[in-house]
C-alpha cells in the first residue's frame, strides 16, 4: 500500500465519529459484455467474479474492518446506451453476504446488448452510480475490459463528477494477434494506463484471456481492499 494512503486512513480513524461512518469504500465493478465477449466468456467472467469473492484471502480483506463496512455494487457495460447494473448497492458485513453476492452472479443471465465498446460512456455512467454513495472514504470503480473504445465518447475526454472517484483498470487479453486484428495484452494495458484509469493510487492488472480472470479479479481486489490494520481506537 503507498504511504500516503496508510497516512491517511490513520489519520481517518483517529477521527472522531470515524466509528460512525457508514463504509469505508464503495466499489463499482463495471464488466465488459461487448461483442468480442462470446458466451463462454460471459460466464467465465461472472463466475469468475463469484469466486474471486469467495477467495479466502478476498473475505478476510471485506472483514477487515468491521466497524466501516465496504459497499459493492456489479454493472455490465457495452455501447453507449448499455450499462446494467446487475448487482445494487450492497453493504458486505462479512462472509454470508459476500456468499449472497456470488450466488446471485452465478444466476445471472446474459441480456442482448449492443455490441460495441463505449469505455467512455460507461465511465460516466459509474460515476453517476458512486456519485449516491456518500459517507464513504474512498469511491472506486474498475473497468474490465478486452478492447479499445470504438463508439460513444473517448475516455479520455469526460470528466467524472465527483472529481475523487479513483478508476482501475482490468484488462483481458492475449499476445498478440499475428493477423492484427486484436491488440496484444501490453498495448491494452498502455491504452488502459493513458486513457481510461484515474486518481493517485490508479492501477491496471491484466488477465492473460478470460481464462485467467478469477485469478487476475482475486489480485485486483486484494489491491483494492488493503487496510491498515487497526485492532482498536482510542
Amino acid at each position: 500500500m503507498a504511504a500516503w494512503l496508510r497516512v491517511t486512513l490513520v489519520v481517518v480513524l483517529l477521527l472522531p465519529g470515524v466509528a460512525r461512518a457508514q463504509c469505508r469504500q464503495a466499489l463499482l465493478l463495471a464488466l465488459d459484455v461487448s461483442g468480442s465477449v462470446d458466451a463462454r466468456e460471459y460466464r467465465l467472467q461472472l463466475d469468475g467474479l463469484a469466486a474471486a469473492l469467495m477467495d479466502p484471502a478476498v473475505v478476510g480483506a471485506f472483514q477487515a474492518m468491521p466497524g466501516a463496512p465496504l459497499r459493492l455494487a456489479v454493472m455490465e457495460w457495452s455501447g453507449a446506451g448499455f450499462q446494467r447494473v446487475v448487482l445494487p448497492w450492497q453493504e458486505v458485513q462479512g462472509r454470508s453476504d459476500l456468499a449472497g453476492i456470488a450466488d446471485h452472479l452465478r444466476r445471472v443471465r446474459r441480456v442482448p446488448a449492443d455490441p460495441s465498446t463505449a469505455i467512455g460512456s460507461a465511465l460516466l455512467r459509474g460515476a453517476q452510480l458512486l456519485a449516491d454513495q456518500m459517507g464513504c472514504w474512498r469511491r472506486v470503480m474498475d473497468v474490465s475490459g478486452d478492447g479499445k473504445a470504438n463508439t460513444g465518447p473517448l475516455p479520455q475526454s469526460v470528466t467524472l463528477t465527483p472529481a475523487d472517484i479513483i478508476v482501475n483498470g482490468l484488462v483481458v487479453g492475449e499476445p498478440q494477434d499475428p493477423h492484427g486484428r486484436s491488440p496484444g495484452i501490453g498495448e491494452l494495458v498502455a491504452y488502459f494506463r493513458a486513457y481510461v484509469i484515474r486518481g493517485d493510487s490508479a492501477f491496471v492488472e491484466a488477465a492473460q484471456g478470460f481464462e485467467d480472470f478469477e485469478a487476475a479479479m482475486i489480485r485486483k481486489l486484494l489491491r483494492e481492499l488493503q487496510v491498515v490494520a487497526v485492532s482498536e481506537v482510542r
